[in-house]
């Protein structure tokens, strides 16, 4: 028995995400007194390999290969369900990325395995049960799931677990899985970067607008806001809709769904679609000058104004409580 974990990677590094499943898959290992295997796919350098080993990994897996290098869900998907047969793991952890996404259900499928996706906790565990809470109704509750299966497959909520240093002293060894020509029919060519800034989905803190900003022209001082705080950008559906922001900054049910530890809502009354995208963040913040906006009924802190007085005022502070640090 072992846990065996996917641990993703972008361009050769590791993000926040990938140290918070570790941190995760870590801590049900000590539960179970078992190890800790990693798996790495594509082109990443020793030195980052050996940095996972400070999170509590006792072996890495290194599946390295210029063909590999952009994520191919078929074949990462066969290269996970061979090593976990190949190791006799009966525990499968991911990170709730957008490859992540597609690599559990896959790896399940393989597997003849339990599949639990967007989980929050680590598992209460009854005999070889286990009892895991997950995000479901696109965040707006939370079910318990019961994987009784002999492999579990786990795939965890992004922020939703704190890092954890453990370190070890890992094993790095090469991993040679057998691929097949069915594993690669659908290939990534080419992936062209819109932009260097923080991504949504990734973002620890974001700053969302609505239409109560009147238009296209005063988004600057979102960006100078979403700047000075090291965040994200994001908008509502009806604000791209309109044509203000781009598409890949919705955020909301149909939109893109985050979970950071702060969210900042600026002139967004808060209709059902768009908290069905937002209410998985720690701590959110709404500015609107309507009291009565709905947003306010599931907001941690709230300030009645206009955005116009209050975004200036915000920005100043924070560069203010900058300078003192």
């Amino acid at each position: 028995m072992s846990v065996l974990i996917y641990i993703e990677n972008w361009e050769g590094k590791f993000k926040k995400s990938t140290f918070e499943a570790i941190s995760y898959a870590s801590a049900i290992a000590t539960n179970n007194k078992t190890s800790l295997i990693a798996i790495s796919i594509g082109n990443v350098h020793e030195n980052e390999l050996l940095a996972i080993a400070k999170y509590g990994v006792d072996k890495i897996l290194n599946v390295n290969s210029s063909t590999l290098k952009n994520f191919i869900n078929q074949a990462y998907a066969s290269i996970v369900a061979q090593a976990v047969i190949n190791f006799n793991s009966d525990i499968v952890i991911l990170s709730n990325t957008f490859s992540g996404r597609g690599l559990a259900p896959r790896i399940a499928a393989k597997l003849s395995a339990g599949l639990a996706d967007n989980v929050i906790g680590l598992p209460n565990q009854i005999n070889n049960k286990f009892i895991v809470k997950k995000f479901v109704f696109s965040g707006k509750a939370i079910a318990n799931l019961e994987l009784a299966s002999k492999i579990k497959v786990i795939s965890l909520s992004l922020n939703s677990y704190k890092i954890i240093e453990n370190e070890k002293v890992a094993v790095i060894e090469d991993f040679n899985p057998q691929l097949v020509g069915n594993d690669f029919l659908a290939v990534i060519k080419e992936i062209i970067r819109s932009t260097d800034k923080v991504s949504l989905p990734d973002a620890e803190i974001v700053v969302s607008g609505g239409r109560g900003l009147r238009g296209p022209e005063n988004w600057k001082m979102l960006e100078e806001l979403a700047d000075v705080l090291g965040g994200a950008l994001a908008c509502s559906k009806p604000v791209s809709d309109a044509g203000w922001r781009p598409h890949n900054e919705h955020v909301g049910q149909t939109g893109i769904s985050v979970s950071p530890n702060l969210y900042i809502a600026v002139g967004i009354s808060g209709a059902i679609q768009h908290l069905a995208g937002v209410t998985s963040s720690k701590v959110i913040v709404v500015i609107n000058r309507d009291p009565e906006a709905p947003f306010f009924k599931v907001a941690d802190y709230g300030i009645v104004g206009d955005a116009f007085d209050v975004i200036p005022k915000f920005i100043q502070a924070v560069k203010n409580y900058k300078a003192l640090a």
